[in-house]
């Protein structure tokens, strides 16, 4: 084979390992190699590769990158049902878990809004300690992630960040954002699409990372040391997709507050100025958009 030949394709090959490195397929991949090594010994994969060429290693090589960029893009394909998992939209045979589970967002959004009962007359009397005034707001700031109705409540903490950002345009203004969003987005300034779909980038991502997490515990079938690692990336996912999901939810609320006047332009209607006769309009609104009356 001519050098030259060769010398292209290690550069192709170099590009790709550095666009692959670091990447959750490859890292999933790694997990599994060295899984392996520690099963086995390294000195049997030494041996299987010194029986082949050059030629046919970098061949190898190449068919392994090509099954990392395989696998990650199968992977992506499925980030909406891993979303909808982890938001608590389970399938038959965890549902059985849906009714405790719910049971316990909703103790803990009542838990916040006790102690945010408790500590606000302090705080309106000017008598609430530091510490107090520190948990008011933290309280604050967890009730805020929750449905304002116990019905909406989901069994999950990140299903009920983003069914929070889901209705609280419905409260506030009559609009149903899962039917009005993709009228409203349609409109929306390309800044303001620019930033949600950045955000929505992230919690992707990171719920592609919870899905890489998972698939590294079949690797403890060779290396129990790979379980714990991949627990750790379970979690790590897991309160990366909460803080992406609430960045994310911000952005859909704040949309809707700011230009939502643009849906009620682009389909004729006259948006009131009156909150409670918006509301009304907005729910004939949204009947509209859905049932077309």
């Amino acid at each position: 084979m001519p050098p030259k030949f060769l010398e292209g394709i290690n550069g192709k090959l170099a590009e790709q390992w550095v666009a692959t490195l670091l990447t959750p397929a490859f890292i999933f991949w790694l997990a599994g190699l060295l899984a392996y090594c520690d099963h086995h010994g390294i000195t049997t994969l030494e041996t299987w590769l010194k029986q082949y060429s050059e030629p046919i290693q970098i061949g190898i090589l190449a068919i392994s990158l090509c099954i990392i960029a395989a696998s990650a893009f199968i992977a992506q394909r499925f980030d909406t049902e891993v979303l909808r998992a982890l938001e608590g939209y389970w399938y038959p045979g965890l549902r059985r878990l849906l009714i405790p589970c719910t049971q316990f967002q909703k103790f803990r959004r009542r838990r916040f809004i006790t102690i945010l009962k408790r500590i606000n007359p302090k705080l309106l009397k000017h008598t609430a300690t530091h510490w107090e005034r520190a948990e008011f707001v933290r309280c604050d700031r967890l009730l805020h992630q929750f449905p304002e109705k116990d019905y909406d409540l989901l069994p999950t903490r990140l299903g009920n960040i983003l069914r929070a950002a889901e209705r609280r345009p419905y409260h506030r203004y009559g609009l149903d954002a899962i039917i009005c969003w993709p009228r409203l987005w349609l409109v929306l300034p390309e800044a303001t699409k620019k930033d949600i779909q950045a955000a929505q980038s992230e919690l992707n991502k990171d719920v592609r990372l919870f899905l890489w997490s998972i698939l590294g515990l079949i690797w403890g079938i060779w290396s129990w040391k790979i379980i714990p690692i991949a627990l750790l990336g379970l979690l790590f996912a897991y309160n990366w997709a909460i803080a992406a999901a609430t960045t994310y939810g911000d952005l859909i609320e704040a949309s809707f507050d700011l230009h939502r006047q643009l849906l009620y332009q682009a389909l004729g209607w006259k948006k009131p100025d009156d909150p409670n006769e918006e509301r009304r309009v907005g729910q004939q609104l949204t009947d509209y958009l859905w049932r077309g009356f």
